[in-house]
């Protein structure tokens, strides 16, 4: 048995480690395609462009890891049932329940595993990734100074070259326009060759210019504006220096992204939740008080508060009832006028008040609910590796076909219906449209049933696709129809 046990284990782990890796590339081109405009001419080293790969490859880990046991568990079962080899274990004895034992301990190993990486290293991969990613997003592009085209990436100089040779380096019918003065075109120098250079640091460009004229106003003398005095220097060879040290790339903070939701660990949840709802809890007590100091007729018995979101009052009487009551008896038909106008001004800022603070309160309330999908969802990988394994392994007993094929198709299927549930059912927790646990758990709620009704099929030996079989309960209804 041992023996089969680890048989059993070789047989899985290949396929899990090729499909987990598969899963990670494809889902790292995804991650490329949309961010390629951001990353590609800015001049990064190679080593930026590898750890933001990593940082990224490691928060897709949640995706990959279900899908990586759902195909592999579907493709080693598959391929045993289709060289008869379940079969073979059936006739020796050994049931199918007991040859999935080492591979459902291996699953559960799995599933502590990802619920320890979810909590623990996933908060850390997704504050690198988000810095570095930030950072390289504001990173503006490479000095890349083409011909014909007037360049203003370096701050206060517009540069054009009429001509490049193929080295890059030569340029002809060279202008340059300072802006250092902020008083626009008064600096302007050409030059009919220059050579473009990096300093050894990277941190300057300079620029050697032969046979050239340097225009320049002279504003720095009395009544310039109407004298216009004008200067013109001529010179065999000149250099110029460009600072490039804002082309480099300058690493933001990390303090700065780690309140956020997605780089919090469970403990660092429940802290920031109770905080939250603490703060939301004395906002309400806040605006309740405030709001009964602003109309002190009426009382705390006139107000309610429903589901902590919004404050109600009770129905009060129209300016029709008013203006025929005996309350406004005493004044001028201009008074009376006056009065209701200035209580309708009162009840419109009065409800400009409850809808701006209602708003407040929606807001705080989605900052929580935020943090609560979050927390919900460590523990969420963890089922999701546990019940794609009892949903592959029985459906590749069943369906009895190996490789890259049908597994393929299939598994892709179950885990793109899956992932569809999980995201709307997240966007609809995030808006406040449906209940946290709801909208998180109803993916898994609903591929729990398919993972237990496919592994009582395979440990009973039902012919769940058997066409024969199909038929036969086909006519047997048709039968009793007639």
């Amino acid at each position: 048995m041992k023996k089969l046990h680890l048989y059993m284990l070789k047989q899985y782990l290949g396929p899990f480690v090729f499909t987990f890796f598969v899963a990670l590339f494809i889902l790292l081109l995804q991650f490329l395609w949309k961010y390629i405009d951001d990353l590609v001419g800015k001049g990064l080293e190679w080593y930026i462009i590898a750890k933001l790969m990593f940082y990224a490859s490691s928060t897709f880990v949640p995706l990959a890891l279900p899908l990586a046991i759902l195909l592999s568990s579907l493709m080693m079962f598959g391929n045993m049932g289709e060289h008869y080899e379940l079969v073979a274990m059936k006739s020796a004895g050994i049931s199918l329940r007991k040859a999935m034992k080492p591979l459902v301990i291996l699953s559960v190993v799995l599933s502590i595993s990802a619920f320890l990486f979810s909590n623990y290293v996933l908060p850390v991969a997704n504050l690198k990734f988000g810095s570095l990613l930030y950072d390289v997003r504001q990173q503006k592009l490479a000095f890349n100074l083409q011909e014909g085209i007037y360049y203003h990436g370096i701050e206060n100089y517009v540069i054009r070259a009429g001509r490049k040779d193929k080295d890059n380096k030569t340029i002809y019918d060279v202008t340059i326009y300072d802006h250092t003065g902020r008083m626009g075109n008064t600096t302007v120098t050409t030059a009919e060759k220059g050579f473009m250079e990096m300093s050894p640091d990277k941190k300057r460009m300079i620029f050697t210019l032969f046979n050239g004229t340097r225009y320049a106003d002279v504003t720095n003398v009395a009544n310039y504006r109407k004298s216009r005095p004008f200067e013109t220097t001529t010179f065999s060879k000149q250099v110029l220096t460009f600072d490039l040290t804002e082309f480099q790339l300058s690493r933001t903070k990390e303090d700065l992204f780690k309140s956020h939701f997605s780089m919090l660990n469970i403990e660092q949840l429940n802290s920031a939740i109770d905080s939250l709802s603490d703060k939301r809890n004395q906002a309400l007590d806040r605006y309740k008080d405030n709001f009964l100091k602003r109309y002190p007729s009426i009382t705390k018995q006139d107000t309610t508060v429903k589901d902590s979101t919004t404050l109600a009052l009770q129905p009060a009487d129209t300016v029709a009832d008013f203006a025929d009551s005996t309350l406004l008896a005493g004044f001028t038909a201009l008074e009376q006028e006056g009065i209701l106008e200035d209580a309708m001004k009162a009840a419109r800022t009065a409800k400009e008040n409850l809808i701006n603070y209602n708003r407040e309160l929606e807001s705080r309330e989605l900052v929580i609910v935020k943090h609560e999908v979050v927390w919900h969802q460590k523990f969420k990988l963890s089922i999701a590796c546990l019940i794609f394994f009892f949903i592959g392994a029985p459906l590749g007993a069943i369906i009895r076909k190996g490789g890259l094929g049908l597994p393929v198709v299939v598994s892709v299927l179950f885990f793109v219906l899956y992932h569809i549930i999980s995201i709307t059912g997240e966007k609809a927790a995030k808006t406040g449209e449906w209940n946290v646990e709801f909208g998180i758990w109803l993916s898994t709620l609903v591929i729990l049933p398919l993972g237990l009704f496919l592994t009582y099929k395979a440990t009973t030996d039902a012919q769940l696709l058997d066409t024969e079989s199909w038929q036969k309960f086909f006519n047997k209804f048709q039968f009793k129809k007639k």
